[in-house]
């Protein structure tokens, strides 16, 4: 007899989790409570509603949480112009921590004994997902079907659902998609299919969100992103939420030919994988941050900001977002932001976007010190000499004493 009375299921409405639905049930005769998020994937949420409800679940959530999301997930993790390995946005990593809490709180506010999800046992999604609920409620129970169940191949799924009755498109059930796909508002993920080999090039039909540099527009696209504090706050002059920024730039990048991604990371469980991500908003937003950074920020505060980003970006993608490394990280990262505020104009053209203005009432830029024309007197050129030389000491140190140089 199982202890599991009740489980809230992270449920997308797709073929995987509608099988998990009725798993559970049968599996641990339990009760179960579908949650759907709305994130910005960009197809509709509420048809899950239909399709629980026909799988006879009593509480379904769909949910909003475009603007949670981006104004408290995606906004503080681009305060750290964070990317993962040297490339990677974070589009994936950064949804699951909002996921994984709003699990937790319908699990309390339920009743419920366990949380649940459809994350397989080669992914990180299924550490983000319980790395999170661990920590928002210790004494929580996981159930993870594909670390449990032998329904390990699409068509095992399908013949699931037939011998069940679990409405799922049958029509199509014959033609596979060809590739593994997850989307937000920042982002869309490609995985599988032709790109498990990392010398085959994606084919240009696969992307979703982007046309490609060689056929996006010969005219360039300006646009004015307006800062408070480290966050966009207006575009050209109009002030938007923060979901409906990245909705806007998406559409700017995308039209643009801007934000596709190749790459082969490290995934936390230990093995490498291949994959192709759309981020053209994350993209504009992550140079334009720099751009009024660098007017802003005084050198070595970017410099050390710089420094924490690699732990900070790994720290969000191995799911350690609920962690007190993650907290103390983001208190340091949010004190550097309190006058990263002003205007950063940039220009879209075919696959590139490109920094061409900055303008800001916090900045340090000093033109009269920096000029190459006559600066009246600003700065005394002579006062090199002693900082070169007090600089060179300790070389000149070790030089005198024959120390190999080369």
């Amino acid at each position: 007899m199982s202890d599991v009375k009740k489980v809230v299921l992270a449920y997308s409405g797709g073929l995987d989790t509608s099988v998990i639905v009725k798993w559970l049930q049968e599996t641990y005769n339990c009760e179960v409570v579908t949650f759907t998020a709305d994130i910005g994937q960009g197809e509709e949420v509420e048809p899950a509603r239909t399709k629980a409800q026909a799988l006879g679940v009593k509480e379904i959530y769909i949910e909003d949480l475009r603007e949670e999301f981006v104004r408290d997930y995606v906004y503080p993790m681009f305060r750290a112009n964070t990317i993962y390995e040297g490339e990677y946005l974070l589009g994936t990593s950064i949804a699951r921590p909002l996921i994984a809490k709003r699990l937790i709180e319908i699990a309390n506010e339920t009743g419920a004994d366990a949380i649940s999800h459809g994350a397989t046992g080669k992914g990180n999604d299924q550490v983000r997902f319980e790395l999170g609920g661990y920590a928002l409620k210790p004494g929580v129970k996981v159930i993870a079907p594909w670390r449990e169940w032998d329904l390990t191949s699409r068509e095992k799924l399908m013949a699931y659902c037939e011998e069940h009755k679990i409405p799922v498109d049958f029509a199509n059930k014959k033609k596979k998609s060809p590739y593994s796909m997850d989307a937000n508002l920042l982002h869309i993920s490609y995985e599988g299919g032709i790109l498990e080999d990392p010398w085959a090039e994606a084919e240009d039909d696969m992307w979703r969100w982007s046309v490609s540099p060689e056929a996006a527009p010969d005219t360039p696209t300006y646009v004015e992103l307006t800062y408070e504090k480290g966050d966009i706050v207006a575009v050209d002059g109009e002030p938007l939420k923060a979901h409906e920024v990245l909705e806007k730039l998406n559409k700017l990048g995308g039209d643009n030919g801007i934000g596709r991604l190749d790459i082969v990371e490290n995934r936390y469980v230990g093995m490498k994988s291949r994959g192709c991500y759309e981020t053209p908003g994350g993209t504009i937003m992550l140079r334009a941050h720099r751009a009024i950074e660098s007017l802003t920020l005084d050198r070595e505060e970017a410099h050390l900001k710089d420094q924490l980003m690699p732990k900070y970006a790994e720290v969000i993608y191995n799911g350690y977002w609920w962690s007190p490394e993650r907290r103390m990280l983001q208190a340091a990262i949010d004190e550097t932001q309190k006058n990263v505020s002003g205007v950063v104009r940039m220009k879209l053209y075919k696959g590139n976007a490109t920094v061409v203005g900055r303008k800001s009432d916090e900045s340090l830029f000093d033109e009269s010190i920096a000029t190459f024309e006559d600066d009246a007197g600003a700065y005394n050129q002579k006062d090199a000499e002693g900082f070169i030389k007090l600089n060179a000491l300790r070389l000149r140190i070790a030089a005198g004493k024959g120390r190999k140089q080369s």
